[in-house]
């Protein structure tokens, strides 16, 4: 509906903004509620209060750094298939549907099959694991996550002898999600790890964040997270994991080779070909910092790319 000024209209009419917001928040919480059950949280409220999902116990890494606020980590993101902008995809984020939902697991694995999101989260103890996140445009977050270790889940579907890759496929639903019927990648969009990684400590799959259900916008209902990597190879809404024995394709690698590489660490050394990524933006901060390779989690990942040439296999 195009907007009409009223000259009748008084200061005392317009709703305040912050009951407009508690308004949104409630509608957005009554979508999370399917979700919200599997995860053990009791009440709408405890989406909005950053009330625990269920029972959270600390992760592999947790970070003394300041957080970046909620708004912002959930307000500020990359989501194409919801918009190019940073904005559009908490605008659009009710055109997600994320209840039912599946994940199908198949490829070179013993026990292949479908699985619901209930099935998938039920036998894993939800952990909270703060991340710094780093996105190739140079700008950085602090998030808590709420999920799993991808390793565990991987081997309850047992990994066979010619795995040595990890493919993810998000949903395919161009008449609900606006990006998808423009053509700015192949759709369904796809990103791998290869298996070493996929089953490393820190590797993880979210259903939350900030102790909340995980907001559409950010993935929801189930995301990857891979903190030493760019923040493109965290593939967001995964209704498919593979295994595979050949390096999979991927969308960014593939849409552009030359500026996004397969494995996506982030390196200070290696510039992206229209950003310096010596140095960051954290969000809320005004200053740079430094970029720190593998975004600061060199000790507990170099080891996987031993003797590998990084300016090569970037």
């Amino acid at each position: 509906m195009p907007f009409r000024w009223n000259p009748e209209l008084r200061p005392e009419d317009i709703t305040p903004e912050e009951l407009f917001r508690q308004r949104r928040r409630f509608m957005k919480s009554a979508a999370l509620v399917g979700v919200g059950a599997v995860l053990g949280m009791e009440s709408l409220e405890a989406a909005e209060t950053s009330a625990p999902l269920g029972e959270v116990r600390s992760g592999v890494v947790t970070l003394n750094e300041k957080q970046t606020p909620f708004a912002d980590a959930s307000g500020y993101c990359n989501f194409y298939e919801l918009g190019t902008g940073k904005e559009d995809p908490s605008r659009q984020a009710d055109r997600l549907v994320t209840k039912p939902w599946s994940v199908l697991i198949d490829g070179e694995v013993g026990r292949p099959g479908r699985i619901s999101l209930e099935e998938l989260i039920k036998p894993h103890p939800l952990e909270e694991r703060v991340y710094r996140m780093r996105c190739v445009e140079a700008w950085s977050m602090v998030i808590p996550w709420v999920g799993f270790s991808l390793g565990a889940l991987l081997q309850r579907f047992e990994p066979g002898p010619k795995a040595q890759y990890v493919s993810f496929e998000t949903i395919l639903d161009p008449e609900r999600l606006p990006g998808q019927k423009r053509d700015i990648l192949e759709w369904p969009y796809r990103e791998g790890l290869r298996l070493d990684e996929a089953m490393h400590p820190l590797t993880m799959l979210a259903v939350g964040m900030y102790g909340r259900v995980l907001p559409n916008q950010n993935g929801a209902p189930l995301r990857l997270v891979v903190p030493w990597k760019y923040g493109f190879k965290s593939i967001k809404s995964i209704v498919r994991i593979t295994l595979t024995e050949q390096q999979p394709v991927t969308s960014w690698n593939a849409h552009a080779p030359g500026e996004y590489g397969f494995y996506a660490n982030v390196n200070p050394a290696v510039s992206h070909p229209r950003w310096d990524q010596s140095r960051e933006r954290r969000i809320g901060e005004f200053l740079r910092r430094e970029t720190l390779p593998f975004n600061g989690y060199g000790e507990q990942v170099a080891g996987l790319y031993t003797g590998m040439d990084l300016t090569r296999f970037f």
